[in-house]
């Protein structure tokens, strides 16, 4: 087997006024905390992106302020995931897609589409949601991810789904919502949602130190035994896979504590 995928963590987004105090330096300016974030932390989760539609220029501007080995995951519109029939998304899922995302390249991580706690899992129309996303834009490739927070997501036949369309499942690790650990795709996609501003690191060291060897088992192309699938029968091909983990929701404050904190561990 050829060398493990590569670990990224990062946090959600780089403005947060708490950080301008707890994570920024005192002096420097709002229009560099991406300058300094992404200097940080290798990766960061957009959410911006899920709740207003950006232009080309501003994605251009990221990819700008980020250094070379840098990547940005997008969360997409709510609007081609907040609908009741997921198979007429086509014309949002374009509409984001072809809003300028391309500019950012080789540092365009994978693409999250996020769904409502009250959707319920239909295969045939969430199998044709995922049929709608496509490998490339503009030319540059595309990465999906699915976030689903319904119960009933946690069945054989999702997954399987998932692995057809090689889209992966988020693994959440949150207070309510399923937690599905089956690897679909060609790389993992995790957010961690549970930590505390109590903890100087987001997480306890004790959390950080198993969340940075389940990261290292699913880059070596592995799943860790500790966590649930969805579809227990069915292993996913050992193959190295870039990992990707979050730092989400509780503990916000420290988050980007908790993404250096684990990139410590993880030691790439």
């Amino acid at each position: 087997m050829s060398a493990a995928g590569r670990i990224r963590s990062g946090m959600g987004g780089w403005t947060f006024e708490p950080w301008d105090t707890s994570f920024y330096p005192e002096t420097l300016s709002k229009a560099k905390q991406l300058n300094y974030a992404s200097r940080q932390v290798p990766t960061i989760e957009v959410n911006g992106t899920y709740y207003s539609t950006f232009k080309p220029p501003t994605f251009a501007k990221w990819a700008k302020d980020a250094p070379d080995d840098f990547v940005f995951s997008l969360k997409a519109i709510r609007f081609a995931t907040n609908r009741r029939v997921l198979g007429e998304a086509g014309e949002s899922v374009q509409r984001f897609l072809g809003s300028g995302v391309s500019e950012l390249g080789n540092k365009l991580g994978p693409i999250l589409w996020q769904f409502a706690p009250t959707k319920r899992f239909d295969a045939d129309d969430f199998g044709a949601f995922l049929a709608l996303l496509p490998e490339k834009q503009d030319g540059v490739p595309l990465r999906h991810a699915v976030e689903v927070r319904h119960d009933s997501f946690t069945a054989p036949e999702f997954a399987a789904l998932a692995r057809k369309h090689n889209v992966a499942i988020v693994y959440a690790d949150h207070a309510k919502y399923p937690a599905i650990a089956d690897a679909t795709g060609e790389f993992v996609y995790a957010r961690l949602q549970t930590g505390s501003d109590d903890n100087p690191d987001c997480y306890t060291p004790k959390a950080l130190d198993e969340w940075a060897e389940r990261a290292r088992i699913w880059a070596a192309g592995e799943e860790p035994n500790d966590l649930k699938r969805a579809d227990p029968s069915t292993k996913a091909g050992v193959k190295p896979r870039d990992v990707f983990v979050y730092f989400i929701t509780e503990g916000k404050v420290r988050a980007p504590f908790g993404a250096m904190a684990l990139m410590k561990r993880v030691g790439n």
